[in-house]
């Protein structure tokens, strides 16, 4: 308790000495009434806030714990003339964050500071969590070569609105193939800021520029159904793995994809065998959003069949052709016999009917369980050997 009083005394003394005069005209008793404990806990209490601000409350000395941040991850590649973009294809997000706070500096007179956009080499230093110093940032930035434009343009000047701003137009007019590191990064600084306050400058990764007449060669993120196979990442336009596809009638990604869910196997030798190319293809064509369509296999006439999406994946079943399940409404019994009826489908493709996607999309409980064509199907699947959907003769 002694060292806690040695410290508000401390502490307190100087500002106590130019206010308590005026605080004698405000209590009723003099101060020598107090004890020497309570006399440090009233000091303590007089001059320390009860709360500061992340905003508001900076330090005189140099710190780091005010950092801007890019949000969202910029695509690995983009292309001279043409608006940067971020991976999820969402506009990208600047934030002022407080990393003491871990939270958004959102109020305060720092919410709506001035940023400068700036292009950066992407030889940085690789730990996001380093407090590099602002002239570590500035010696970074990169200019343009000899008669060339500037190296950025577009809407570089932002003015943060709660602490967050949006890039819509930041565009490279040079490939960054003339760098050491063959990349650029985006980089961010905040302007005009009170003396002795530090704000961390944000940086993106790196990303390669190349010229706008490779545009047309250039991968999807993310990619769609009537993307052209050499979209994805790792299969070159008119390269061997294009070809190879092109060959077997896989020519979009929703061609792959089918064949990647009715035979993954036969796909994976087909391109090589299971490998880090494999991974990156198949990780890609993944990110692709699907549509609507719906298909409807019908098994026999008494209405049994299965549902499939477009890259003919089972979605739900049916077991008297009028209310239909999704798969997490099947039990166990129900799940096995749609398994085996759905490897007996993928040897016969031409049997699938487009389907109303309204007609289905509410599943209900069916009334009635009928598994003799399950039954059967999952009999002759013992020994069967699927064919390849696409395969050519």
């Amino acid at each position: 308790m002694l060292k806690f009083v040695k410290v508000c005394e401390r502490r307190c003394s100087a500002y106590w000495k130019r206010s308590m005069a005026n605080y004698q005209g405000c209590i009723s008793v003099s101060p020598s009434h107090f004890t020497w404990h309570k006399l440090c806990y009233l000091r303590l209490f007089m001059c320390i806030p009860f709360h500061r601000s992340p905003s508001d409350a900076l330090e005189s000395r140099g710190t780091t714990r005010l950092q801007l941040r890019f949000q969202n991850k910029l695509l690995p590649t983009c292309f001279t003339n043409t608006t940067i973009q971020s991976v999820d294809n969402t506009a990208i997000t600047l934030v002022l964050f407080d990393a003491s706070y871990n939270t958004i500096v959102s109020y305060g007179p720092l919410s709506s500071t001035k940023i400068v956009i700036v292009p950066l080499d992407d030889d940085f230093s690789a730990d996001d969590h380093e407090n590099w110093s602002e002239s570590d940032f500035d010696s970074k930035v990169v200019y343009a070569r000899d008669g060339k434009r500037p190296l950025l343009t577009g809407d570089l000047i932002l003015n943060l609105k709660e602490g967050v701003a949006e890039l819509n137009d930041v565009v490279f007019t040079d490939n960054s193939s003339w760098r050491r590191s063959r990349k650029f990064r985006l980089g961010a600084k905040a302007q005009n800021v009170t003396a002795g306050v530090r704000i961390r400058e944000a940086r993106s990764e790196g990303f390669v520029v190349k010229d706008q007449r490779g545009e047309s060669y250039k991968k999807h993120y993310p990619p769609s159904l009537g993307d052209e196979v050499w979209r994805l990442e790792k299969i070159a336009k008119v390269g061997v793995l294009h070809m190879r596809l092109k060959s077997h009638k896989i020519y979009t990604l929703n061609d792959f994809l089918q064949v990647y869910t009715t035979n993954e196997s036969w796909l994976c030798t087909l391109l090589g065998g299971p490998s880090n190319v494999w991974k990156t293809i198949v990780k890609h064509a993944k990110t692709c959003i699907l549509d609507d369509k719906v298909y409807l296999y019908r098994c026999v006439a008494d209405g049994t069949g299965i549902l499939f999406n477009s890259i003919f994946e089972v979605v739900g079943a049916t077991f008297n052709g009028l209310s239909h399940l999704s798969m997490n409404e099947l039990d166990e019994f129900q799940k096995s016999m749609v398994e085996a009826l759905k490897q007996q489908v993928y040897k016969d493709l031409d049997g699938m009917i487009p389907t109303d996607l309204s007609s289905v999309a509410t599943p209900v409980l069916a009334a009635n369980l009928d598994s003799d064509c399950l039954r059967t199907a999952s009999l002759g699947m013992q020994d069967a050997n699927i064919p390849f959907p696409h395969q050519g003769t």
